[in-house]
């Protein structure tokens, strides 16, 4: 079986909603990224820091590896020494993203070698490819603005960069309303959102 590994960026920012607590709302929203992760079935969830973070490594589950990186493509690789033949690193602030797109990535893998889920406004909210990564992720990451268009670009071949449906983050006030309150989870957003 193919060893699959599932990180969440832990980041620093998050739209907040008017009258919530900054730092309690992005580690609510982290909490409910991270869960999302954690729940998926035959993957190793992981809590990624690009700094010490003691807020962000209180919310995991106890056993929960914790990798220090600063970059996507240094991520990918600290995942690769885990032992991860495949990996996909998830933006932090995407509290309900349905654990259906995370599957689709990787599934995505058996034709490509990176497979994405772009982010609404730009940049992505997920990545995941085969390991080693190839070299020409280069500098991009979650939040270059067009990082699918410049992933295509840099692909070795055409076809190596394979696109999932895409889903939105929580980077913007306006970003807020696209939570649906019908779907699943996301239950410590939804309930900071609620004393608004």
């Amino acid at each position: 079986m193919t060893a699959r590994y599932v990180a969440v960026l832990a980041g620093r920012e998050v739209a907040t909603p008017p009258g919530a607590d900054p730092a309690e709302f992005r580690l609510a929203v982290l909490e409910d990224t991270y869960e999302v992760v954690a729940g998926l079935e035959l993957v190793t969830a992981v809590l990624a820091l690009s700094a010490p973070d003691a807020d962000a490594e209180a919310i995991t589950w106890p056993g929960t590896e914790v990798v220090h990186a600063s970059g996507l493509r240094a991520l990918l690789d600290a995942l690769a020494a885990l032992g991860a033949e495949q990996a996909a690193v998830v933006a932090h602030d995407a509290p309900d993203l349905p654990p259906l797109l995370l599957g689709k990535l990787f599934r995505a893998l058996g034709g490509g070698e990176v497979a994405i889920c772009p982010a609404k406004g730009g940049g992505l909210v997920a990545l995941a490819a085969r390991l080693p990564a190839p070299s020409w992720i280069g500098e991009i990451d979650l939040d270059t603005p067009d990082a699918p268009s410049r992933l295509r670009a840099a692909a070795a071949s055409p076809g190596a960069v394979r696109s999932s449906p895409g889903w939105h983050r929580l980077r913007t006030a306006t970003d807020l309303a696209h939570l649906d309150p019908g779907l699943e989870g996301w239950d410590n957003t939804r309930v900071l959102l609620g004393r608004g």
